[in-house]
């Protein structure tokens, strides 16, 4: 896909996990010469604030992964979840009070952090969307004079997410869904300052407004998620409408799929391995093909590509088993656009991968890291995206029967129809004043 790279907006990420930066990839048109700036590591960032992104990040990976551990492990990670934590929605109450890690993040503002870059970006004043609220916070406390975009990365938010004076502030957020621009109202956000856009899929998966690529791979998918036919004869009508009267006629050209995705963190690599020998079989048999994402991670890497050869499958790596490794994030973010595509079932932790449902894809739900993905994994149910993984052990049983049944194809159309599509094209009108034509979303989900 060609991308424009007349100058829309300054589009501001940060390498911490893969959430912040999958959000602005979605936004990459917008970014003024096409280039998303990452907060932690631009060109010319001070050494001294290199060095204090370096050593936050390295602390969330380690503590990230070290839950993966018994006690020791959850008893480290549940200590720093503290400080991202999601209070409960109900009652509504005020919620305004700043919690330690906002004050937190404000004294090191006070202290010149954020300020190089946003003097950068002042030499050209073009609106800024960040992705991450340190650097939103940053162009406001440094009188940035165009206007400032937050996106939100996750089904909920906690109060980090909303200035230390949220009444007075002109931040404006672009929420993921109608749960998160209430959310913000509890934190005295101005009603205002609050845009339902849904999370920015790639528009390379989706096609424009009218969605010709999205209804084309679905159309394929849905072929392989429900081969007994049970759930297209019973919902032909709804389908047909949506998909159009030859979808059950389109070629859908490849074998049953599955990807395993691992995080940012690299943690949960275990369970693609587990994944792997229950389906050694019918891997085999040519009844199913697997990805093994491993990311940027080279450790993950070399640990796939040892442990297929463990299990007898190394003769089956590019034709039934796929390692798909990436050198840096931007390739990354493009492969996983290309895998989608012929992708029937996405297993990954309930990260801000859970959107990705509203691509009519079915998310198999791995055991959530953080305060965030357990609300994420509470919307991906609510939605009927996503169903929480059975034991890794026994895939060979409990998927098959999943997709025998119809089950798997009732996931993908209810993320289709009810988890948000258009986040990406609804902020580009936003921006850039283009209109657009998509239905309006849900405020309560």
């Amino acid at each position: 896909m060609k991308i424009s790279h007349s100058p829309k907006a300054w589009v501001i990420a940060v390498d911490m996990g893969y959430g912040h930066e999958r959000a602005a990839y979605g936004l990459r048109e917008l970014a003024y010469g096409g280039q998303v700036l990452i907060a932690n590591k631009y060109p010319g960032i001070p050494q001294n604030e290199r060095k204090h992104w370096v050593q936050l990040r390295k602390l969330y990976e380690t503590v990230s992964r070290l839950k993966t551990f018994p006690l020791i492990g959850n008893l480290l990670f549940d200590a720093m979840d503290q400080f991202q934590q999601i209070e409960p929605f109900y009652p509504r109450r005020d919620l305004s009070e700043p919690n330690m890690q906002l004050k937190e993040t404000y004294s090191l503002l006070h202290k010149g952090l954020g300020k190089h870059l946003v003097d950068l970006m002042k030499k050209k004043p073009l609106p800024i969307i960040a992705t991450f609220f340190q650097a939103a916070f940053a162009a406001e406390e440094y009188n940035y004079p165009g206007d400032i975009y937050c996106v939100i990365c996750d089904a909920d938010c906690s109060r980090t997410w909303a200035p230390l004076d949220p009444r007075a502030s002109r931040i404006k957020y672009l929420a993921p869904n109608g749960r998160v621009v209430e959310r913000l109202k509890l934190y005295g956000v101005r009603h205002e300052n609050i845009f339902l856009t849904g999370f920015p899929l790639p528009k390379e998966l989706i096609g424009g407004a009218r969605m010709p690529i999205l209804k084309r791979d679905l159309s394929r998918r849905l072929q392989n998620l429900d081969p007994q036919g049970i759930f297209a004869d019973k919902y032909d009508h709804a389908l047909t409408r949506y998909l159009g009267r030859n979808w059950r006629k389109l070629n859908h050209k490849h074998p049953f799929t599955l990807t395993f995705s691992l995080g940012g963190a690299g943690a949960q690599k275990n369970i693609g391995l587990q994944i792997a020998e229950s389906l050694n079989t019918k891997i085999s048999q040519g009844k199913i093909r697997l990805n093994l994402l491993t990311g940027t991670h080279h450790d993950a890497l070399s640990y796939y590509q040892q442990g297929v050869k463990d299990l007898g499958l190394k003769k089956y790596l590019g034709n039934g088993i796929n390692i798909i490794h990436n050198e840096n994030r931007d390739s990354y973010f493009k492969k996983f656009s290309e895998v989608l595509h012929t992708t029937d079932v996405l297993w990954t932790k309930p990260s801000e991968l859970s959107f990705y449902t509203g691509l009519g894809l079915p998310i198999i739900i791995a055991p959530p890291i953080g305060s965030q993905e357990q609300f994420n994994r509470l919307w991906l149910h609510t939605v009927g995206g996503g169903i929480t993984q059975n034991d890794p052990r026994y895939v060979n049983e409990w998927l098959f029967d999943w997709a025998n049944s119809g089950g798997l194809a009732r996931v993908a159309w209810s993320g289709f129809i009810e988890a948000p599509t258009h986040g990406a094209y609804r902020i580009e009108s936003l921006i850039t004043g283009k209109k657009l034509e998509v239905e309006q979303l849900p405020l309560i989900v």
